[in-house]
């Protein structure tokens, strides 16, 4: 049979049951040694573990020590069961004789198992009840006070333990996913361009800053023929993984279609572009986009503006920005939309962002902001494209200082040259 352990020994198994609350266990790994922990402790013949479960409202089997299969698979015990309520509600719930009592449903389970009395008392974390641990004896046993203190005892370490335990899960899951968005990362920065074409006529600078391991800022170079480049830069309204999944496709499709056209002109681009986001978009998501098509032979730029921050072209000290276009991509997929062909000229300037780079704000909640941001390229224009755009991020830096930011920045800059 099975003896009470001795007062000394008895409040030693209770200490080291603090071992569990602060180790770095599974849950099943608590809860099967916080079963067996409180047969010994209290001296009785078996112990179970239910924990609640919300949703289903019912508590569910999770640890036994010294009770068969069969009795945990007896069947569902639910928060509404009497004896549960009276111990949510605080009290310490002793049956004497289970085999007769009206309050125990599944009697001829406990016969069979030779169960005759049982104490159930809730375990409790933060005044919320969490689950039940339930002793049984296999003989008529009054449980005292002593008994029941001991078992209260259990209970509320077992209710931190377990605790501790999903926390850990937690923790463990947290580390997963935190490691699947760095790699997430890693894949989409490569997918940006890792370094400007170099060409003959122009001067390119361009640089990626995440805000977050993924986002949905990206740019891409892309040959058309011997003669032209195609430059595109967007941004995927959202953060995080949703917003790198819908750029990384967007990126696939921009590719497929530019590769797949021999005719330098951007409006059959936008327009596929358009529909095929107009179908993969949900409500409230959208796409921005400038799209820009440099003849570098004949020297001519030829761009549309899909509801993105204006490009600006800086020409002998005057600004001018880029916004001839439309809607953003993935509203409305017969949208019409407008393009803009001019001449370039040795010196011309032209910056292509997103909206990260200006919205940036400092510790006063102060905005860099367009103006800035414009004065600097005006200040910076003779310079090379990379120097540009250093410059750019650097004056930036020097307002925001250390503050924290919210949104991806892109950047491009590029200069004509001979």
């Amino acid at each position: 049979m099975f003896n009470k352990i001795g007062i000394t020994e008895k409040h030693e198994q209770i200490y080291q049951l603090t071992t569990l609350v602060a180790g770095e266990f599974s849950q099943q790994e608590v809860l099967e040694k916080l079963a067996e922990a409180a047969v010994k402790v209290v001296g009785v013949k078996a112990c179970s573990i239910r924990l609640l479960d919300e949703e289903a409202g019912e508590l569910k089997m999770r640890s036994t020590y010294g009770l068969s299969e069969k009795y945990r698979d007896k069947g569902p015990v639910t928060k509404d069961d009497p004896v549960i309520k009276a111990a949510f509600a605080g009290e310490a719930v002793i049956v004497e004789d289970m085999r007769a009592d009206d309050r125990v449903i599944y009697k001829k389970a406990t016969i069979d198992e030779g169960l005759v009395s049982q104490l159930t008392v809730a375990m409790v974390f933060r005044n919320k009840p969490i689950g039940v641990l339930r002793l049984y004896s296999p003989t008529p046993k009054h449980f005292n006070e002593d008994d029941i203190a001991v078992a209260r005892s259990v209970a509320s370490q077992s209710a931190v333990a377990i605790t501790n335990a999903r926390l850990y899960a937690r923790a463990i899951e947290g580390v997963k996913l935190s490691e699947q968005m760095k790699l997430g990362g890693l894949i989409q920065r490569r997918m940006i361009p890792q370094s400007a074409p170099e060409i003959a006529s122009l001067d390119i600078g361009a640089t990626y800053i995440p805000c977050f391991e993924v986002g949905g800022d990206f740019y891409d170079f892309l040959p058309i023929g011997n003669n032209h480049l195609a430059i595109g830069i967007a941004d995927v309204i959202g953060k995080g993984i949703p917003a790198a999944i819908m750029m990384s496709s967007f990126r696939g499709a921009l590719r497929a279609y530019v590769q797949q056209t021999t005719n330098p002109e951007p409006m059959a681009i936008i327009e596929k572009l358009n529909k095929m986001t107009c179908l993969e978009c949900k409500d409230g998501e959208f796409i921005s986009l400038f799209f820009a098509v440099i003849d570098y032979k004949n020297k001519t730029l030829t761009y549309c503006n899909c509801g993105h921050e204006p490009t600006i072209m800086i020409r002998k000290g005057k600004v001018k920005d880029l916004e001839k276009g439309g809607l953003v991509l993935g509203v409305e997929p017969n949208a019409d939309y407008e393009f803009e062909t001019m001449d370039l000229q040795e010196g011309d300037s032209f910056v292509f962002y997103t909206d990260g780079l200006i919205d940036a704000v400092n510790f006063d909640g102060d905005r860099w902001g367009r103006e800035r941001m414009v004065e600097t390229v005006r200040l910076y224009s003779s310079v090379g494209a990379k120097q540009l755009v250093n410059e750019v991020l650097r004056f930036r830096r020097r307002f925001v200082g250390l503050a924290n930011q919210v949104d991806d920045t892109s950047i491009i800059a590029i200069k004509v040259c001979k």
